[in-house]
């Protein structure tokens, strides 16, 4: 938050595994909302589906960019727009993640021309999501073309600084000590077969 109100920029990963408390408030400012599949944008104020928001294309390629042009609503929200919050990111192809740092960064540099050299124009956006859940789904793909669609095999992911959440948020609910115990235990149980540490179920 302390870069977003300076206005310094920067790209952020916001790891966590699912209750850890990864949707954002905004505090009066334009906040971009956007998640890589329908139904995790329903749960974002405000939220919608990546490709909607940004006019990502669903031809990929690597000179992929988002038909925006200039001096259009959009390309004034954008610019205005004071954070960006991406959930669900290791669910997207790296493509769309890479077009909208080429069109931002396109955007940006009438106002600032060293945003050309800067990720996403200098703007401060947010990455959230986990690599335990479902990634991006190729048709008749395999692992290695799986895993080097993903948001950490881009060349963004080296300016990426990770930021991890590790605490249940649904287990501070007040409930008796037995239930939290129980409920502890049970997420744990997950999150260890998540993690490949359960040898058997």
């Amino acid at each position: 938050m302390t870069v977003v109100n300076r206005g310094q920029g920067g790209v952020f990963f916001l790891y966590g595994y699912g209750s850890t408390g990864k949707t954002f408030r905004s505090k009066g400012q334009i906040v971009l909302t956007i998640a890589s599949s329908g139904i995790t944008s329903l749960l974002l104020p405000g939220g919608r589906m990546t490709h909607s928001r940004f006019a990502i294309s669903l031809n990929l390629d690597e000179f992929l960019t988002c038909n925006i042009k200039q001096n259009t609503p959009l390309a004034e929200l954008i610019i205005r727009a004071k954070l960006i919050v991406w959930d669900e990111a290791p669910m997207v192809n790296k493509l769309c993640i890479e077009a909208l740092n080429r069109i931002m960064r396109n955007f940006l540099r009438f106002n600032n021309i060293a945003s050309l050299e800067q990720p996403f124009g200098g703007k401060t956006v947010v990455f959230g999501g986990e690599f335990r859940q479902i990634l991006l789904v190729i048709p008749k793909g395999c692992r290695q073309e799986i895993v080097n669609t993903t948001i950490n095999s881009s060349y963004i992911w080296d300016s990426c600084k990770l930021l991890t959440l590790t605490r249940n948020m649904r287990l501070q609910a007040d409930k008796s000590n037995c239930e939290n115990n129980d409920l502890r235990e049970f997420a744990d149980w997950i999150l260890s077969i998540g993690d490949g540490s359960v040898d058997h179920l």
